[in-house]
């Protein structure tokens, strides 16, 4: 037969929600209630008040969202995701009792957050939510004893088979020994005065009440068999400070033979004692929180989360310096992700026909930014840096031809007398601008200028002098040096006739040199006629990078390229004076006046007059 809760053989008494034994729930209140409120704020509200003593405590988020429970003593003690710290789902000593925090899957499930503890519970609680998006509602509920709760300290010093609930009197005093042992097994059990602890059979005071009559017990020495301690339980953690308890076992007083407990008194077996164990902590752990939202609402962005250091130690996981998990490879705190995939650019159109019929123009086309679902956005919901260019320049092919010359080369070929400096010449179409050029034709530019750097100065023998530099600074060029026959004299050279030396071989005045690959140099045509014959005009001509090979380059450097375009012809317009035109009538002002002018008779007899005139006026007329 079976025990029930008041040790009675074949009882079916058992404890009720209130934690009372045969109770019918009428001991204790339940409260329950939904938070429903609207909030605006971001961060902790208070949601409800779990008062001291409550049991079987229940706080569940209604649907799933990104806010989050929290839990704190009235002391100001954070338990669960205090100061902005999420923790870990888990279980978590606060109160008095202890607290289990789910967070259900959040792909998987659709469940929402939840504490749940059996308490009761040392002291009042709070509990918040840490508000981030709209309320999905907090269902709250716990129990409170009522006024007919049974003592605790009655439990602990009830003995087993006593009557609960005023069945049989209980004692209104025990001695200074029964006090202390109570002291302590709330001590080790977190539990205070007014709260329910469940009936276990076997784990209640011996002591009697003064009004009972003990059992006549044989003596000790007498006895066969007694009680002894043969080990302890296995500890309830590995490490971080767990508990375990002594293990009485009934055995032969003489053999130490263990033996079925019947043959030992079951009232004075002693009570195990609750023992701490593997008190060292356990190793530290990276704690990992949950990804924060993407930084962006589409296309790739970052999101970030929290990794904190923790240890557990008696049932607590405590935050610590993160050196302490040096051992473990630390997680990733950002990572990309991307919600859904943006805007994008789309070439609604084809190039349109270049601008000009000859020479560099430009064309454009039409490029719009379209959603995902193929609707015309504005520009700005797309990435401006990857858009595709609407408009570029096009060439058409040449409209005409030009001489393409490089600067003079800084050098003469000869170092005394005479020599020469060069330039490139090279003939190439021209893209600059409608003014008229003319063609290349035959009249190709000189490549070499004369140049001379002053008088130079020479026993019969041929004596050469030293080469000249290059006579380019870069490609295929000449090198000259003066070859003279001489005659040494005392301190002196003669110069003589070169037939004197004619016996004698006579080294080469002029040999090829290559300094080096010219690169890229810049390359321009002759100036255009000016625009204007006075009063400022402009002239044009075309520049262009060619490389060794005459092929268009852009390693030429910037800073060195000539101008394309220059003003000319400043000086003021002068009209020209005719000796013959001159005022046969002192009068002439009176036929300006009468605007006779346009009379051939009159504009020759007062041709000064009505000159003067028609000038001002055509003036007049330019400067509108």
């Amino acid at each position: 037969q079976s025990i029930g809760c008041d040790d009675y053989l074949g009882s079916d008494k058992v404890i009720d929600k209130c934690g009372i034994c045969g109770g019918d729930n009428t001991a204790c209140k339940v409260v329950s209630g939904v938070f429903k409120h609207t909030l605006t704020n971001l961060g902790y509200h208070k949601i409800v008040e779990i008062p001291e003593g409550a049991t079987k405590i229940n706080i569940t988020e209604m649907s799933k969202s990104n806010n989050y429970l929290a839990l704190r003593s009235r002391s100001g003690r954070s338990i669960i995701n205090g100061n902005w710290a999420i923790d870990r789902p888990g279980r978590y000593e606060g109160g008095g009792t202890m607290f289990t925090y789910k967070r259900p899957n959040e792909i998987s499930s659709t469940a929402g957050e939840s504490f749940l503890a059996d308490g009761p519970t040392n002291e009042v609680l709070d509990v918040y939510m840490i508000h981030q998006q709209p309320n999905p509602g907090i269902h709250y509920e716990y129990i409170i004893p009522g006024d007919n709760v049974i003592s605790p300290q009655l439990l602990a010093h009830r003995r087993p088979g006593e009557p609960l609930n005023g069945q049989l009197g209980m004692p209104e005093s025990s001695n200074q020994e029964d006090e202390d042992l109570h002291r302590e097994t709330d001590t080790l059990t977190g539990q205070s005065a007014g709260t329910f602890p469940v009936i276990q059979p076997g784990r209640f005071s011996s002591h009697q009440p003064e009004n009972q009559v003990p059992a006549v017990q044989p003596p000790r020495q007498n006895r066969e068999h007694n009680w002894k301690q043969t080990g302890k339980t296995e500890c309830t953690t590995t490490c971080g400070k767990g508990s375990q308890y002594p293990v009485f076992h009934c055995v032969n007083r003489i053999t130490h033979e263990e033996v079925s407990e019947s043959y030992c008194d079951s009232s004075t077996k002693p009570i195990p004692e609750e023992e701490a164990c593997n008190l060292f902590p356990c190793p530290a752990f990276w704690d990992i929180g949950e990804w924060s939202e993407c930084s962006k609402t589409c296309g790739l962005g970052m999101q970030h989360r929290q990794i904190l250091c923790r240890q557990m130690y008696a049932n607590r996981t405590l935050t610590v310096q993160q050196y302490r998990c040096h051992h473990l490879e630390k997680p990733e705190t950002t990572s990309t992700c991307q919600l859904k995939i943006c805007s994008e650019w789309q070439i609604r159109t084809e190039w349109t026909s270049c601008s000009v019929p000859c020479g560099v123009g430009q064309r454009t086309r039409d490029v719009k930014c379209v959603s995902n679902l193929g609707d015309i956005v504005d520009d700005e919901e797309c990435n401006m840096k990857l858009r595709p260019n609407d408009i570029e320049n096009c060439d058409m092919g040449p409209c005409a031809k030009s001489w393409f010359l490089t600067e003079w080369s800084d050098r003469c070929s000869a170092e005394c007398g005479d020599g020469v400096r060069t330039r490139s010449v090279v003939c190439m179409t021209n893209h600059v601008s409608s003014l008229p050029l003319e063609g290349c034709g035959n009249n190709r530019p000189s490549e070499t200028t004369p140049c001379n750097n002053g008088p130079c100065a020479g026993k019969v023998e041929w004596f050469a002098g030293a080469w000249t530099q290059c006579s380019t600074e870069c490609g295929s060029g000449t090198q000259q040096r003066e070859v003279i026959c001489i005659r040494k004299t005392e301190g002196n050279f003669d110069v003589l006739n070169p037939y004197e030396c004619s016996y004698l071989e006579k080294p080469p005045s002029q040999q090829s040199c290559y300094l080096k690959p010219c690169g890229s140099k810049w390359f321009h045509t002759e100036w255009s006629t000016c625009s204007k014959s006075c009063e400022g005009g402009f002239r044009v001509r075309e520049v262009r990078c060619l490389s060794d090979d005459m092929i268009a380059s852009t390693q030429c450097d910037p800073q060195l390229k000539p101008e394309e375009k220059e003003p000319c012809n400043t000086q003021d317009c002068i009209p020209e004076i005719d000796e013959n035109c001159k005022d046969k009538y002192y009068n002439c002002n009176v036929v300006v006046q009468a605007r006779l002018c346009v009379y051939t008779y009159y504009k020759t007899a007062c041709c000064a007059s009505c000159t003067r005139v028609a000038n001002r006026q055509s003036g007049f007329l330019g400067r509108r």
